[in-house]
């Protein structure tokens, strides 16, 4: 039997007193620095709560020659926020070992384990901790799943015309949706607001996940276990018996897994998944790579989504400039082959778009938040028969654009224009 969750219960007075620190990183270091000659469990405490209020993926303690240093995701970037000396970080490694379930004597291989923050005794949110062996000691990552991140469909920055789609392919009764994108670039969320969309008292939800990340009402969850023989394929087998109207599939990792969860969405199941691929031109050959035939896999798909995260301008600081030049001519090469249906901005030498500075609430780095961009590739009965030519990757492409498809680096450039981002931001995210 599994053991009971560890908990860390966060007083209401520490609340209060990290809600007016803890403005931005300086405000977390101040907390730190307050707390790092007391008690070790006040110190996680301070790291683990002003993890939460500054809205923090993960939280990262990573081991040096001497000592170790605290990181923080933030928005999808890592900021340094605080140094540890060797006994502090002893000290914090094992208070989070403890915590998680975690052997401490065992220091030379990785271990996984799980415990949750709580805040006014009702608040909870789960963090996965992770150790890695290192050259200098164990280093740990702790990811932060607050259920606030859990939005609706409405809320992941979609254009109309793409949200319409969404909604068209969510109402199927079959088929597969693919959300695609390395990892960190928001499919979870993604999926789980697809869920959010379909669930109903008359249909039958279930998701099989590695692990669990957020818990929904209406709809059963289960978790796989590998070292019980309780894998994705043996999950799903289980699961088509349960007269499933829907099912999520954390990932598609192998073989198995890819043809049962096909065959499903073939014989009157909505499946939902995720695949590990650069663009959503490239989930047919990613199927194709872990041995599916394009027979099997091009009838299945409704609908295959790519998507990223860029970072969203910060509301109490940023300006206006003029379009430059060269940022003007990047846009009208961009959108020359974008359909007409697609409603983009006008663009001339007088458009202006965002102009970061930095400010203490974004931590002085311009941006706040972040918001997805995406491209949605629709397979209808054309797209169909196309596959099934053994057609390349970068000709799947050019048959979804010639037939309505926006990339996300041209999503990206309408959310530039709309004021949402940046330029050098859609950049470094697409390229």
């Amino acid at each position: 039997m599994e053991a009971a969750k560890s908990k860390i219960e966060i007083e209401r007075s520490l609340q209060e007193e990290l809600e007016k620190i803890v403005i931005g990183v300086p405000g977390l270091k101040k907390q730190i620095e307050n707390s790092i000659d007391r008690d070790v469990s006040l110190l996680l405490k301070s790291i683990m709560s002003g993890g939460v209020l500054l809205n923090c993926s993960d939280i990262h303690i990573e081991a040096l020659i001497k000592g170790s240093v605290l990181r923080a995701r933030i928005d999808g970037v890592l900021q340094e926020i605080f140094s540890f000396d060797t006994p502090q970080h002893q000290r914090l490694v094992s208070r989070i070992k403890l915590l998680s379930g975690l052997k401490l004597n065992v220091d030379d291989k990785p271990q996984d384990g799980r415990f949750s923050v709580v805040f006014n005794q009702s608040e909870e949110i789960e963090i996965r901790a992770s150790t890695l062996p290192t050259e200098y000691g164990e280093t740990i990552v702790m990811r932060i799943l607050n259920p606030k991140n859990l939005i609706d469909l409405e809320e992941l920055g979609l254009r109309k015309d793409i949200y319409n789609i969404f909604v068209e392919e969510a109402q199927k009764p079959n088929g597969m949706i693919i959300v695609t994108g390395p990892t960190g670039s928001g499919k979870t969320t993604t999926l789980y607001a697809f869920l959010k969309k379909i669930r109903s008292p008359e249909i039958k939800v279930i998701t099989i996940e590695d692990p669990i990340e957020y818990h929904l009402d209406g709809i059963s969850q289960t978790q796989v276990n590998p070292k019980k023989g309780y894998n994705f394929a043996a999950g799903l087998r289980s699961i088509v018996r349960q007269d499933p109207d829907a099912i999520l599939v954390g990932e598609i990792r192998d073989l198995e897994t890819a043809s049962i969860s096909l065959q499903a969405a073939l014989t009157g199941h909505l499946v939902l998944s995720t695949l590990h691929t650069n663009d959503a031109s490239g989930t047919i050959p990613r199927f194709q790579a872990l041995g599916e035939v394009a027979t099997n896999i091009a009838p299945a798909i409704n609908m295959a989504v790519a998507q990223r995260l860029v970072r969203r301008v910060c509301p109490h600081c940023t300006e206006k400039k003029k379009i430059s030049e060269e940022e003007l001519l990047i846009m009208k090469e961009e959108f020359k082959n974008v359909s007409d249906k697609i409603n983009i901005p006008s663009i001339n030498e007088d458009t202006e778009i965002a102009n970061i500075k930095g400010c203490e609430y974004c931590n002085f780095t311009g941006y706040k938040g972040r918001v997805g961009i995406f491209e949605a590739m629709v397979f209808d009965d054309e797209m169909e028969d196309f596959i099934l030519t053994g057609p390349s990757t970068s000709a799947i492409q050019k048959m979804a654009v010639s037939k309505g498809m926006t990339t996300m680096k041209q999503d990206g450039l309408i959310k530039v224009l709309n004021g949402l981002t940046t330029m050098e931001e859609v950049k470094r995210i697409v390229g």
